[in-house]
C-alpha cells in the first residue's frame, strides 16, 4: 500500500469495537482514528484517549462526527437497528463505510444502503471477517478452481451449545431483529454462499424456537442469561432452494442441546468432490473418489499461506481490516461486496418471515 494516511471516524465504541476493529486498525500505518462517536460519552473517550492521534475528538451524536471534513472512511460499530441509518448518513457525508455485521435488521433497509452505495460511489462492505480464516481461504480458491463441481447442496452450521451472549443489546429482538440466526448465523449463510458463488435464492422455509430461553442454571458460556430480557429467539433454521435447484440447510443456536457445536462453519456437496469445516478441530476436509477408492484428504494450516498485507498476521479481522484500508487507497473492491451481504440479510428475513407465517417465502 502506498503510504497515505486514511483517517477514520469508529461509531459505536463497544466491546466489537475494541475487541475486533479498533485493535486492528491502530496496527495499520495507512491509518489514523481521528473522531469517536457513542451515546454513552465515556465510552467514547475511553475509545478517543486508547485509539485516538493527539487531536482525535470524541462525540456522541454520530452527525457530528460526519461534519469532519478529514474523515474519509467511518465503521459503523453500533447496534443491527440503527445500521443502515448511520451508513446512509455516512455515505451521503462523502464517506466510505464499513459496517458491521448483518448489514441490516431488514432486507428494506439493505437495499437502501446498496442504493445509496451506488448513488453516491462511495465503497460499502459488511464485517464478514470469518472469509479470511486460512480454511475459509484455501476452500474459496478450491471452489473457484471447480475442484468440486457442480455445488447442489450445502449446510450452514452456526450452533452453539451454551453461549448466549448476555451484554449489550444482543437479546433485545427490537434492536436486533433477532437472535443467533441474524447474529451468528449470518456468518455461516455468508461463507456458504461466497463458497458457491451463487446469490439468487428462490424459496426459503423457515423455522425458530425459544424452548431455553426461560431455564435457569443454564450452565451458559458467559453466566446465566436473564429471561425477562431475552425476547429472541435461541435457535433458528432454514430450507433455502436456490434459483440453479441448489439447497443450503441454515442451522443456527445460541443454546440448543447438542453436544456436537460448530460456529461458522459450512459443509459442501459437489458432482465431483465435497468439503466440510471442522473448525473446533481447525481442520478442512476434503472428500472424493480417486483410483476407484474413497479419499479424504486433509490441508495442513500449520504453516504457509500467503502474505496479502505487510505487516498483517493471520488473524482473519487484521486480513478484513487492511483489505478495506487497501480497497480505499488504492481504488479497488471492498473484501465483502454489499450486493453479496445483501442476500445473506434477505434469506435470514424470509426464514423468520416463514418461521411465522408457517408458510413457504417465495423471493
Amino acid at each position: 500500500m502506498a503510504k497515505t494516511k486514511v483517517k477514520v471516524g469508529i461509531i459505536g465504541c463497544g466491546g466489537i469495537a475494541h475487541g475486533k476493529h479498533m485493535r486492528f486498525l491502530s496496527q495499520i500505518d495507512e491509518v489514523e482514528m481521528v473522531a469517536f462517536c457513542d451515546i454513552v460519552e465515556e465510552k467514547a473517550e475511553k475509545a478517543c484517549d486508547a485509539f485516538g492521534t493527539i487531536d482525535a475528538t470524541f462525540c456522541t451524536d454520530y452527525k457530528e462526527l460526519l461534519k469532519n471534513p478529514d474523515i474519509v472512511a467511518v465503521y459503523v460499530l453500533t447496534p443491527n437497528w440503527n445500521h443502515a441509518e448511520i451508513s446512509i448518513a455516512a455515505m451521503e457525508a462523502g464517506k466510505h463505510v464499513m459496517c458491521e455485521k448483518p448489514m441490516a435488521k431488514t432486507y428494506a433497509e439493505a437495499k437502501a444502503m446498496l442504493d445509496c452505495s451506488k448513488r453516491t460511489g462511495m465503497k460499502l462492505t459488511i464485517g464478514y471477517q470469518q472469509r479470511w480464516r486460512p480454511d475459509s481461504l484455501y476452500l474459496k480458491e478450491v471452489c473457484d478452481n471447480g475442484d468440486l463441481g457442480d455445488i447442489y447442496y450445502a449446510r450452514a452450521v452456526a450452533l452453539r451449545r451454551r453461549a448466549v451472549p448476555t451484554w449489550g443489546v444482543f437479546l433485545d429482538e427490537e434492536k436486533q431483529g433477532g437472535g443467533p440466526l441474524i447474529d451468528i448465523g449470518t456468518h455461516a449463510l455468508d461463507l456458504t454462499l461466497w463458497m458457491m458463488d451463487n446469490y439468487k435464492p428462490k424459496m426459503v422455509v423457515g423455522t425458530q424456537y425459544r424452548k431455553l430461553a426461560d431455564q435457569t442454571r443454564t450452565a451458559n458460556a458467559w453466566g446465566d442469561w436473564d429471561p425477562s430480557i431475552f425476547t429472541t429467539e435461541d435457535s433458528a433454521f432454514g430450507f433455502i432452494v436456490m434459483e440453479n435447484g441448489a439447497t443450503i440447510v441454515l442451522e443456527s443456536s445460541w443454546a440448543i442441546n447438542i453436544a456436537d457445536a460448530k460456529e461458522a462453519v459450512c459443509l459442501l456437496a459437489g458432482d465431483k468432490a465435497g468439503a466440510d469445516m471442522l473448525r473446533g478441530e481447525n481442520k478442512l476436509r476434503i472428500n472424493s473418489v480417486k483410483n476407484g477408492r474413497q479419499t479424504v484428504e486433509e490441508p495442513s494450516f500449520a504453516a504457509g499461506g500467503v502474505a496479502f498485507f505487510d505487516g498483517a498476521g493471520n488473524d482473519p479481522s487484521d486480513l478484513e481490516a487492511r483489505a478495506f484500508i487497501n480497497a480505499i487507497i488504492n481504488d479497488k473492491e471492498p473484501p465483502t461486496r454489499a450486493d453479496q451481504a445483501i442476500v445473506v440479510t434477505q434469506i435470514l428475513e424470509a426464514i423468520y418471515e416463514s418461521s411465522k407465517t408457517g408458510q413457504p417465502v417465495y423471493l
